[in-house]
């Protein structure tokens, strides 16, 4: 498999309704590489915005068909982690890297 770069690793951060929720709760929500393990992630997020990582949790979305003007489409499919930071910590989605 091929070696994925660490500032590839993270795509961008998911802000919906229920990710802006768990900010609450000291996690946020980040779309990955599809081929990044929990420990790549782990490792890169802590790199990154210097802060300290307690536990990931993945979930992969599959693809969904779609019909667009009588046409059948794909959506394609994406990896997200949600990542929980120490207790105290932050990370501001709003100023970027």
């Amino acid at each position: 498999m091929k070696k994925i770069n660490y500032l590839d690793t993270i795509k961008s951060p998911v802000i919906t309704e229920k990710a802006t929720g768990l900010s609450e709760l000291n996690k946020v929500v980040f779309k990955v590489h599809e081929g990044a393990s929990k420990h790549s992630i782990k490792k890169n997020i802590e790199k990154i915005f210097k802060v300290n990582v307690i536990k990931i949790n993945t979930i992969n979305n599959k693809p969904k068909s779609k019909v667009v003007r009588g046409k059948l489409g794909k959506r394609s499919g994406f990896k997200k982690a949600v990542v929980t930071l120490k207790k105290g910590q932050t990370i501001d989605l709003a100023t970027g890297v």
